[in-house]
């Protein structure tokens, strides 16, 4: 596992607030999410609901595309 190089934000009593990373950690982490999310999606989907894997792509691509 990779350690995250983090920095961390503090108020004026020295409690930490916020943390600040590395923009491609950050996206990194995003796309694990969305590959998290878009999984348990597909677990959970019947089968009257799916789709060929080109139309599934486009379909994917649209809703990158809206976000």
């Amino acid at each position: 596992m990779e350690l995250i190089n983090k920095q961390y934000i503090v108020d004026e009593n020295n409690r930490k607030v916020a943390v600040q990373i590395p923009i491609d950690v950050f996206e990194k982490m995003e796309l694990l999410l969305e590959d998290h999310a878009l999984f348990h999606l597909m677990k959970e989907n019947t089968d009257s609901d799916l789709l060929e894997l080109t139309d599934a792509q486009a379909y994917y691509r649209q809703l990158v595309k809206e976000a």
